[in-house]
């Protein structure tokens, strides 16, 4: 059980969820109610390449699995909810600090986004990059973008960093001998 103990690194993703759950909400609420964009296709330039456009996402990543219906959009809310439960585990049981870190993200950007479905049915999205006419990206919102970065780390330490194997992880240090002997 000693995975489960909260460290200081596991209360620092916790931390950082809380923190990325906040700034996602506030961020939402200054675009539609400060900047008054409260309909969808409202705009606020904000740089050449960088507008506050407002849409609102019935799907999940990407518009995919469209809540179409009242029981589409709750089951969403608890697949979703369920997802942020198993991330909250996992943060109680990972010991790598970047993992940690990325979980946090992943998490804090999870509740974000389920608060928006469980009040309005949709994800409020507003972060719009563009080059002229040509966009890089869907329109999002910053629990969509902390969820995009945490899962790119978590991939990119699976894919090309990994963990040290277990022989090598459980080998005394420096000429130590283990206890016993």
């Amino acid at each position: 059980m000693m995975g489960m103990a909260f460290t200081r690194d596991r209360l620092a993703a916790f931390a950082l969820a809380l923190v990325l759950f906040v700034a996602d909400q506030w961020s939402k609420d200054f675009v539609v109610n400060t900047l008054g964009l409260k309909r969808v296709g409202d705009h606020y330039p904000v740089l050449p390449f960088f507008d506050f456009t407002r849409t609102n996402n019935f799907g999940i990543s990407l518009g995919m699995f469209e809540a179409t219906s009242i029981e589409m959009r709750w089951g969403l809310v608890l697949i979703t909810g369920l997802v942020a439960c198993g991330i909250a585990v996992w943060i109680l049981r990972e010991v790598n600090r970047w993992d940690l870190a990325s979980l946090g993200m992943i998490l804090g950007g999870a509740l974000g986004n389920i608060v928006d479905r469980y009040q309005y049915g949709y994800v409020v999205d507003f972060a719009d990059f563009h080059i002229g006419d040509f966009r890089p990206f869907l329109i999002f919102n910053l629990a969509d973008a902390a969820i995009t970065i945490g899962v790119v780390i978590l991939l990119a330490r699976a894919l090309f960093i990994g963990e040290k194997p277990a022989k090598e992880q459980d080998e005394p240090k420096g000429g130590e001998t283990a206890a016993g002997d």
